[in-house]
Protein backbone atom coordinates (compact mmCIF):
# COMPACT_ATOMS: atom_id res chain seq x y z
CA UNK A 1 0.00 0.00 0.00
CA UNK A 2 1.40 3.36 -1.05
CA UNK A 3 2.69 5.49 2.29
CA UNK A 4 0.82 8.90 2.71
CA UNK A 5 1.90 11.77 0.99
CA UNK A 6 4.07 13.59 3.48
CA UNK A 7 2.74 16.77 5.72
CA UNK A 8 3.79 20.03 7.21
CA UNK A 9 2.45 22.75 9.26
CA UNK A 10 3.58 26.37 9.60
CA UNK A 11 4.86 25.84 13.56
CA UNK A 12 6.85 22.97 12.51
CA UNK A 13 8.41 25.22 10.24
CA UNK A 14 8.64 28.09 12.47
CA UNK A 15 10.19 25.93 15.33
CA UNK A 16 12.97 24.76 13.41
CA UNK A 17 13.97 28.35 12.21
CA UNK A 18 13.67 27.31 8.44
CA UNK A 19 10.63 29.82 7.89
CA UNK A 20 12.07 32.92 5.36
CA UNK A 21 8.76 34.27 5.92
CA UNK A 22 7.86 34.34 1.74
CA UNK A 23 4.28 34.08 2.46
CA UNK A 24 3.63 31.45 -0.29
CA UNK A 25 2.16 29.36 2.25
CA UNK A 26 -0.09 32.35 3.39
CA UNK A 27 -3.23 34.42 2.18
CA UNK A 28 -3.74 37.98 2.12
CA UNK A 29 -3.34 39.23 5.13
CA UNK A 30 -1.95 36.66 7.35
CA UNK A 31 1.64 37.47 7.64
CA UNK A 32 2.64 39.79 10.48
CA UNK A 33 6.11 40.78 12.18
CA UNK A 34 7.42 38.66 15.16
CA UNK A 35 9.92 40.50 17.75
CA UNK A 36 12.92 40.63 15.86
CA UNK A 37 11.50 42.68 12.85
CA UNK A 38 10.60 39.02 10.53
CA UNK A 39 7.71 38.87 8.97
CA UNK A 40 5.72 35.31 9.67
CA UNK A 41 2.70 33.35 9.39
CA UNK A 42 0.33 35.61 11.44
CA UNK A 43 -3.27 33.71 11.36
CA UNK A 44 -4.92 31.54 13.64
CA UNK A 45 -3.27 29.03 16.14
CA UNK A 46 -5.24 26.62 14.52
CA UNK A 47 -4.26 27.54 11.38
CA UNK A 48 -0.63 27.63 11.90
CA UNK A 49 -0.51 24.01 13.57
CA UNK A 50 -2.58 22.46 10.73
CA UNK A 51 0.13 19.86 8.86
CA UNK A 52 -0.67 19.98 5.20
CA UNK A 53 0.69 18.35 2.23
CA UNK A 54 0.77 20.99 0.06
CA UNK A 55 2.69 22.65 2.23
CA UNK A 56 5.60 20.44 2.58
CA UNK A 57 5.84 20.15 -1.33
CA UNK A 58 5.88 24.01 -1.48
CA UNK A 59 7.60 25.53 1.10
CA UNK A 60 10.82 26.32 -0.09
CA UNK A 61 12.81 24.85 3.00
CA UNK A 62 10.54 21.64 3.27
CA UNK A 63 12.88 18.52 3.70
CA UNK A 64 10.00 17.16 1.51
CA UNK A 65 10.01 19.44 -1.68
CA UNK A 66 11.69 19.10 -5.41
CA UNK A 67 15.23 20.93 -4.68
CA UNK A 68 17.33 22.86 -6.86
CA UNK A 69 18.82 20.67 -8.61
CA UNK A 70 15.61 18.87 -9.37
CA UNK A 71 13.37 21.90 -10.22
CA UNK A 72 15.96 23.26 -12.94
CA UNK A 73 16.12 19.89 -14.37
CA UNK A 74 12.24 20.19 -15.06
CA UNK A 75 12.52 23.98 -15.80
CA UNK A 76 15.71 23.99 -18.31
CA UNK A 77 16.10 20.71 -19.60
CA UNK A 78 17.36 22.58 -22.73
CA UNK A 79 20.39 24.14 -20.87
CA UNK A 80 23.72 23.86 -22.54
CA UNK A 81 25.52 23.96 -19.58
CA UNK A 82 25.82 22.81 -16.17
CA UNK A 83 27.78 24.13 -13.22
CA UNK A 84 27.68 22.83 -9.60
CA UNK A 85 27.96 26.21 -8.10
CA UNK A 86 25.55 27.97 -10.20
CA UNK A 87 23.37 25.32 -11.73
CA UNK A 88 22.24 24.93 -15.18
CA UNK A 89 22.52 27.47 -17.37
CA UNK A 90 22.49 28.60 -21.07
CA UNK A 91 24.97 31.43 -21.03
CA UNK A 92 26.52 34.02 -18.51
CA UNK A 93 27.35 37.29 -18.86
CA UNK A 94 29.28 40.27 -17.05
CA UNK A 95 28.39 44.14 -18.23
CA UNK A 96 25.93 46.71 -18.07
CA UNK A 97 22.57 48.21 -19.54
CA UNK A 98 23.93 50.74 -21.85
CA UNK A 99 20.58 52.05 -23.17
CA UNK A 100 18.67 55.21 -21.22
CA UNK A 101 19.56 55.57 -17.91
CA UNK A 102 18.81 52.14 -16.38
CA UNK A 103 22.43 51.63 -14.74
CA UNK A 104 22.77 54.93 -13.23
CA UNK A 105 18.97 54.27 -11.69
CA UNK A 106 20.13 50.69 -10.22
CA UNK A 107 22.49 49.51 -7.34
CA UNK A 108 24.40 47.79 -10.15
CA UNK A 109 24.78 47.33 -14.28
CA UNK A 110 20.93 48.56 -14.01
CA UNK A 111 20.52 44.54 -15.99
CA UNK A 112 17.35 43.73 -13.68
CA UNK A 113 15.23 46.83 -14.42
CA UNK A 114 16.09 46.68 -18.22
CA UNK A 115 15.37 43.12 -18.81
CA UNK A 116 11.87 43.67 -16.67
CA UNK A 117 11.13 46.59 -18.53
CA UNK A 118 12.16 44.70 -22.30
CA UNK A 119 9.88 42.56 -21.22
CA UNK A 120 6.65 44.85 -21.06
CA UNK A 121 7.58 46.48 -24.20
CA UNK A 122 7.67 43.89 -26.17
CA UNK A 123 4.37 42.84 -24.91
CA UNK A 124 5.52 39.42 -23.61
CA UNK A 125 4.47 40.36 -19.87
CA UNK A 126 1.71 42.33 -18.85
CA UNK A 127 3.30 43.13 -15.44
CA UNK A 128 5.61 42.76 -13.15
CA UNK A 129 5.74 41.60 -9.71
CA UNK A 130 8.87 43.37 -7.69
CA UNK A 131 9.37 45.54 -4.19
CA UNK A 132 9.29 48.67 -3.82
CA UNK A 133 8.96 51.56 -1.23
CA UNK A 134 5.28 52.04 0.23
CA UNK A 135 3.60 54.75 0.69
CA UNK A 136 3.58 56.43 4.23
CA UNK A 137 -0.47 55.86 3.91
CA UNK A 138 -0.55 52.69 2.89
CA UNK A 139 2.46 51.28 5.02
CA UNK A 140 0.84 49.03 7.79
CA UNK A 141 4.37 49.23 9.48
CA UNK A 142 6.29 48.36 6.20
CA UNK A 143 8.87 50.33 4.48
CA UNK A 144 8.91 48.35 1.35
CA UNK A 145 6.41 45.55 0.09
CA UNK A 146 5.58 43.30 -3.17
CA UNK A 147 3.74 45.28 -5.88
CA UNK A 148 2.42 44.74 -9.66
CA UNK A 149 3.90 47.34 -12.06
CA UNK A 150 2.37 47.80 -14.84
CA UNK A 151 4.27 50.36 -16.68
CA UNK A 152 7.55 51.33 -17.84
CA UNK A 153 7.75 54.47 -15.29
CA UNK A 154 6.59 51.94 -12.46
CA UNK A 155 9.31 49.22 -13.22
CA UNK A 156 11.90 52.31 -12.88
CA UNK A 157 10.81 53.11 -9.29
CA UNK A 158 11.27 49.18 -7.83
CA UNK A 159 15.27 49.77 -9.01
CA UNK A 160 17.81 49.07 -6.54
CA UNK A 161 18.29 46.73 -3.69
CA UNK A 162 15.80 46.37 -0.77
CA UNK A 163 17.27 44.58 2.61
CA UNK A 164 14.23 44.45 4.21
CA UNK A 165 11.57 41.63 4.79
CA UNK A 166 8.97 41.43 2.18
CA UNK A 167 6.43 38.72 1.51
CA UNK A 168 4.74 37.19 -1.60
CA UNK A 169 1.17 36.48 -0.66
CA UNK A 170 -0.48 39.86 -1.54
CA UNK A 171 1.08 39.67 -5.23
CA UNK A 172 0.26 35.88 -5.14
CA UNK A 173 -3.45 36.61 -5.02
CA UNK A 174 -3.57 39.55 -7.32
CA UNK A 175 -2.07 37.33 -9.81
CA UNK A 176 -4.86 34.83 -9.53
CA UNK A 177 -7.33 37.52 -9.43
CA UNK A 178 -6.18 39.43 -12.63
CA UNK A 179 -5.73 37.42 -15.49
CA UNK A 180 -2.58 38.10 -17.36
CA UNK A 181 1.45 37.05 -18.07
CA UNK A 182 3.33 38.01 -15.35
CA UNK A 183 7.10 38.23 -14.40
CA UNK A 184 8.41 37.50 -10.83
CA UNK A 185 11.71 39.50 -9.69
CA UNK A 186 12.96 37.43 -6.13
CA UNK A 187 16.05 36.33 -4.16
CA UNK A 188 16.78 32.46 -4.39
CA UNK A 189 14.30 31.01 -1.90
CA UNK A 190 10.75 32.96 -3.39
CA UNK A 191 11.91 32.13 -6.40
CA UNK A 192 11.83 28.12 -5.99
CA UNK A 193 9.08 29.42 -3.99
CA UNK A 194 6.96 30.42 -6.94
CA UNK A 195 8.54 27.68 -8.82
CA UNK A 196 7.09 24.56 -6.47
CA UNK A 197 3.55 26.77 -6.33
CA UNK A 198 3.48 26.97 -10.13
CA UNK A 199 3.62 22.80 -10.24
CA UNK A 200 0.89 22.71 -7.82
CA UNK A 201 -1.23 25.66 -9.26
CA UNK A 202 -2.43 25.75 -13.12
CA UNK A 203 -3.36 29.36 -12.80
CA UNK A 204 0.16 30.43 -11.40
CA UNK A 205 1.91 28.14 -14.07
CA UNK A 206 0.32 29.86 -16.54
CA UNK A 207 0.08 33.09 -15.67
CA UNK A 208 3.99 33.46 -14.31
CA UNK A 209 5.63 33.82 -18.08
CA UNK A 210 8.99 34.89 -16.36
CA UNK A 211 11.29 34.86 -13.01
CA UNK A 212 14.10 37.02 -12.34
CA UNK A 213 16.03 36.04 -9.79
CA UNK A 214 18.69 38.40 -7.60
CA UNK A 215 21.64 36.56 -5.96
CA UNK A 216 21.35 36.33 -2.26
CA UNK A 217 23.84 37.04 0.94
CA UNK A 218 21.24 36.14 3.45
CA UNK A 219 17.70 37.94 3.93
CA UNK A 220 17.88 40.71 6.97
CA UNK A 221 15.62 41.78 9.43
CA UNK A 222 13.51 45.40 9.74
CA UNK A 223 15.99 45.75 12.87
CA UNK A 224 18.83 46.63 10.31
CA UNK A 225 17.26 49.92 8.65
CA UNK A 226 16.07 50.69 12.56
CA UNK A 227 19.60 49.92 13.63
CA UNK A 228 21.37 52.34 10.84
CA UNK A 229 18.57 55.00 11.34
CA UNK A 230 19.62 55.23 15.07
CA UNK A 231 23.02 55.83 14.32
CA UNK A 232 22.58 58.51 12.64
CA UNK A 233 20.38 60.02 15.09
CA UNK A 234 16.86 59.01 13.70
CA UNK A 235 14.25 56.84 15.48
CA UNK A 236 12.32 54.34 13.94
CA UNK A 237 9.43 56.17 13.29
CA UNK A 238 10.62 59.11 11.62
CA UNK A 239 12.15 56.91 8.75
CA UNK A 240 10.00 58.08 5.42
CA UNK A 241 12.29 56.25 2.77
CA UNK A 242 15.51 54.16 3.08
CA UNK A 243 18.08 53.31 0.20
CA UNK A 244 20.61 50.93 1.15
CA UNK A 245 23.21 51.86 -1.56
CA UNK A 246 23.80 55.15 -2.86
CA UNK A 247 25.03 55.31 -5.54
CA UNK A 248 28.45 57.15 -6.74
CA UNK A 249 30.18 57.16 -9.62
CA UNK A 250 33.49 58.05 -7.90
CA UNK A 251 33.80 55.44 -5.02
CA UNK A 252 34.45 51.91 -5.82
CA UNK A 253 30.86 50.12 -6.32
CA UNK A 254 31.48 48.27 -3.00
CA UNK A 255 31.75 51.23 -0.57
CA UNK A 256 27.96 50.80 0.03
CA UNK A 257 26.79 53.87 1.63
CA UNK A 258 22.80 54.12 3.47
CA UNK A 259 20.65 56.80 3.48
CA UNK A 260 17.53 57.44 5.46
CA UNK A 261 15.44 59.86 4.15
CA UNK A 262 13.04 62.28 7.36
CA UNK A 263 9.61 63.42 6.75
CA UNK A 264 10.85 67.18 6.61
CA UNK A 265 12.42 66.27 3.15
CA UNK A 266 16.08 66.21 5.44
CA UNK A 267 18.82 63.22 4.34
CA UNK A 268 21.29 61.74 7.01
CA UNK A 269 23.38 59.27 5.03
CA UNK A 270 26.77 57.53 6.24
CA UNK A 271 29.13 54.56 4.93
CA UNK A 272 28.50 51.00 5.50
CA UNK A 273 31.55 50.37 7.08
CA UNK A 274 30.93 53.07 9.90
CA UNK A 275 28.07 51.26 11.05
CA UNK A 276 28.47 48.69 12.99
CA UNK A 277 26.79 45.97 10.80
CA UNK A 278 28.45 47.20 7.57
CA UNK A 279 30.59 44.56 7.03
CA UNK A 280 27.74 41.77 5.68
CA UNK A 281 29.32 38.66 5.89
CA UNK A 282 29.71 39.04 9.70
CA UNK A 283 25.79 37.99 9.70
CA UNK A 284 23.97 41.13 12.09
CA UNK A 285 20.00 40.52 11.76
CA UNK A 286 20.23 37.44 9.64
CA UNK A 287 16.91 35.29 9.29
CA UNK A 288 17.83 32.20 10.54
CA UNK A 289 16.50 30.12 7.96
CA UNK A 290 19.82 31.32 5.80
CA UNK A 291 21.38 29.03 7.59
CA UNK A 292 20.05 26.71 5.67
CA UNK A 293 20.52 27.76 1.94
CA UNK A 294 22.71 26.76 -0.56
CA UNK A 295 21.16 28.67 -3.99
CA UNK A 296 23.33 31.74 -4.22
CA UNK A 297 22.54 32.63 -7.42
CA UNK A 298 18.75 31.77 -7.86
CA UNK A 299 19.65 28.52 -9.67
CA UNK A 300 16.03 28.17 -10.50
CA UNK A 301 15.10 31.28 -11.93
CA UNK A 302 15.25 31.68 -16.21
CA UNK A 303 17.81 34.63 -15.38
CA UNK A 304 19.96 35.99 -12.28
CA UNK A 305 21.87 38.99 -11.66
CA UNK A 306 24.20 39.77 -9.22
CA UNK A 307 26.85 42.42 -9.04
CA UNK A 308 30.55 41.17 -10.38
CA UNK A 309 32.64 41.46 -7.42
CA UNK A 310 35.99 40.91 -9.03
CA UNK A 311 37.89 43.23 -10.37
CA UNK A 312 38.23 45.48 -11.99
CA UNK A 313 34.36 45.37 -12.05
CA UNK A 314 34.19 45.87 -7.79
CA UNK A 315 35.88 49.48 -8.18
CA UNK A 316 33.67 50.78 -11.03
CA UNK A 317 31.40 53.13 -9.33
CA UNK A 318 28.42 52.93 -11.81
CA UNK A 319 27.88 49.50 -11.21
CA UNK A 320 28.44 46.08 -12.87
CA UNK A 321 25.93 43.22 -13.40
CA UNK A 322 26.89 39.37 -13.78
CA UNK A 323 23.89 37.89 -15.62
CA UNK A 324 23.24 33.80 -15.84
CA UNK A 325 20.77 32.88 -18.06
CA UNK A 326 18.80 29.39 -17.88
CA UNK A 327 15.86 30.89 -20.77
CA UNK A 328 16.54 30.34 -24.70
CA UNK A 329 13.99 33.07 -25.20
CA UNK A 330 15.69 35.83 -22.37
CA UNK A 331 18.85 34.65 -23.60
CA UNK A 332 17.77 35.88 -27.66
CA UNK A 333 16.49 38.58 -26.00
CA UNK A 334 19.91 39.88 -24.35
CA UNK A 335 21.57 38.79 -27.53
CA UNK A 336 19.95 41.27 -29.39
CA UNK A 337 20.31 43.53 -27.15
CA UNK A 338 23.54 43.25 -27.82
CA UNK A 339 23.62 43.65 -30.98
CA UNK A 340 21.93 46.95 -31.35
CA UNK A 341 23.90 48.67 -29.04
CA UNK A 342 21.95 48.20 -25.85
CA UNK A 343 23.10 46.40 -23.61
CA UNK A 344 27.08 46.03 -22.96
CA UNK A 345 27.45 42.81 -21.97
CA UNK A 346 30.72 40.48 -22.74
CA UNK A 347 30.09 36.33 -21.88
CA UNK A 348 31.74 34.56 -19.18
CA UNK A 349 32.46 31.12 -17.75
CA UNK A 350 30.57 29.41 -14.57
CA UNK A 351 34.07 29.83 -13.36
CA UNK A 352 33.99 33.52 -13.13
CA UNK A 353 30.76 33.55 -12.23
CA UNK A 354 31.05 32.04 -8.99
CA UNK A 355 34.66 33.75 -8.51
CA UNK A 356 32.10 37.05 -8.17
CA UNK A 357 30.36 35.20 -5.50
CA UNK A 358 33.16 33.58 -3.59
CA UNK A 359 32.37 34.57 -0.36
CA UNK A 360 28.97 33.67 -0.45
CA UNK A 361 29.63 30.70 -2.04
CA UNK A 362 31.86 29.50 0.79
CA UNK A 363 29.50 30.39 3.32
CA UNK A 364 26.78 28.39 1.76
CA UNK A 365 28.77 25.52 0.75
CA UNK A 366 31.39 24.57 2.96
CA UNK A 367 29.94 26.74 5.82
CA UNK A 368 26.74 24.77 5.15
CA UNK A 369 28.58 21.62 5.70
CA UNK A 370 29.69 22.57 9.28
CA UNK A 371 26.12 23.80 10.28
CA UNK A 372 24.85 20.96 8.81
CA UNK A 373 26.47 18.57 11.05
CA UNK A 374 25.79 20.61 14.32
CA UNK A 375 21.71 21.09 13.95
CA UNK A 376 19.03 19.19 15.19
CA UNK A 377 16.72 20.33 12.66
CA UNK A 378 15.77 17.72 9.96
CA UNK A 379 16.75 19.60 6.98
CA UNK A 380 17.98 18.00 3.74
CA UNK A 381 20.14 20.13 1.00
CA UNK A 382 22.31 18.91 -1.47
CA UNK A 383 25.06 19.77 0.54
CA UNK A 384 25.90 17.04 2.69
CA UNK A 385 26.85 17.46 6.75
CA UNK A 386 30.90 17.78 7.08
CA UNK A 387 31.90 18.56 10.62
CA UNK A 388 35.93 17.66 9.46
CA UNK A 389 38.39 18.51 7.34
CA UNK A 390 37.95 22.52 7.76
CA UNK A 391 40.97 24.71 9.73
CA UNK A 392 40.14 25.87 13.09
CA UNK A 393 39.83 29.18 12.00
CA UNK A 394 37.17 28.35 9.13
CA UNK A 395 35.24 26.26 11.95
CA UNK A 396 35.64 29.24 14.71
CA UNK A 397 34.70 31.87 12.18
CA UNK A 398 31.78 30.20 11.21
CA UNK A 399 30.87 29.72 14.79
CA UNK A 400 30.89 33.55 15.62
CA UNK A 401 29.43 34.54 12.54
CA UNK A 402 25.97 32.07 13.59
CA UNK A 403 26.53 33.68 16.61
CA UNK A 404 25.84 36.87 16.05
CA UNK A 405 23.33 36.49 13.44
CA UNK A 406 21.26 34.69 16.64
CA UNK A 407 22.13 36.99 19.14
CA UNK A 408 21.79 40.10 17.59
CA UNK A 409 17.99 39.44 16.82
CA UNK A 410 17.75 38.96 21.24
CA UNK A 411 20.01 41.76 22.04
CA UNK A 412 18.76 44.33 19.87
CA UNK A 413 15.18 42.90 21.15
CA UNK A 414 16.43 43.61 24.53
CA UNK A 415 17.75 47.02 24.49
CA UNK A 416 14.62 47.90 22.33
CA UNK A 417 12.57 46.69 25.29
CA UNK A 418 14.46 48.54 27.76
CA UNK A 419 15.00 51.58 25.87
CA UNK A 420 18.64 51.24 26.19
CA UNK A 421 20.06 51.35 22.50
CA UNK A 422 23.71 51.47 23.67
CA UNK A 423 23.36 47.77 24.96
CA UNK A 424 23.12 46.70 21.58
CA UNK A 425 25.61 49.07 19.96
CA UNK A 426 28.28 47.79 22.73
CA UNK A 427 27.51 44.24 22.50
CA UNK A 428 27.50 44.61 18.44
CA UNK A 429 30.90 46.88 18.43
CA UNK A 430 32.75 44.16 20.47
CA UNK A 431 31.40 41.34 18.53
CA UNK A 432 32.35 42.20 15.09
CA UNK A 433 35.82 43.17 16.35
CA UNK A 434 35.67 39.86 17.74
CA UNK A 435 34.71 38.58 13.99
CA UNK A 436 37.12 40.76 11.73
CA UNK A 437 40.07 39.21 14.41
CA UNK A 438 39.20 36.34 13.02
CA UNK A 439 38.10 36.20 9.51
CA UNK A 440 41.26 38.80 8.08
CA UNK A 441 44.55 37.25 7.65
CA UNK A 442 46.81 39.86 9.58
CA UNK A 443 44.74 40.00 12.83
CA UNK A 444 46.88 38.54 15.57
CA UNK A 445 43.95 36.17 16.74
CA UNK A 446 43.25 34.48 13.91
CA UNK A 447 47.56 34.31 13.32
CA UNK A 448 47.33 32.79 16.89
CA UNK A 449 44.76 30.53 15.89
CA UNK A 450 46.53 29.22 12.79
CA UNK A 451 49.90 28.83 15.10
CA UNK A 452 48.17 26.45 17.80
CA UNK A 453 46.40 24.04 14.86
CA UNK A 454 50.07 24.62 13.35
CA UNK A 455 51.44 23.35 16.67
CA UNK A 456 48.51 20.91 17.44
CA UNK A 457 49.38 19.23 14.03
CA UNK A 458 53.05 19.22 14.60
Amino acid sequence: MASASPELSRAQVARAGLCIGCGACAGAGQMGWDRYGQLKPAGSPKWRRSAEPRLARTCPFSPHARDEDALAATLFPQARQSDRRIGRYQAAYVGHAAEEDFRANGSSGGMVSWVAAELLRRGMIDGVAHVAPRPRRQRDGRLFAYRIARSLDAIREGAKSRYYPVELSGMLAEMRRVPGRYAVVGVPCFIKAVQLLRREDPVLRDRIAFTLGLYCGHMKSARMIESFAAQMGVGPHAIEHAEFRVKDASRPANWYRAEVMLPDGSRRARDWWHLVEGDWGSGFFQNSACDFCDDVVAETADISFGDAWVEPYASDGRGTNVVVVRSAALDAMLGEGIADGRLALAPVDGDFVAETQSAGLRQRREGLAWRLARTRSRVRKRVRPNPAGLPLRRRMIYGIRAGISRWSHRIYALGRALHWPGLYIGWARAAVRLYHALAYSRGRLGTLVDRVEAWGRG
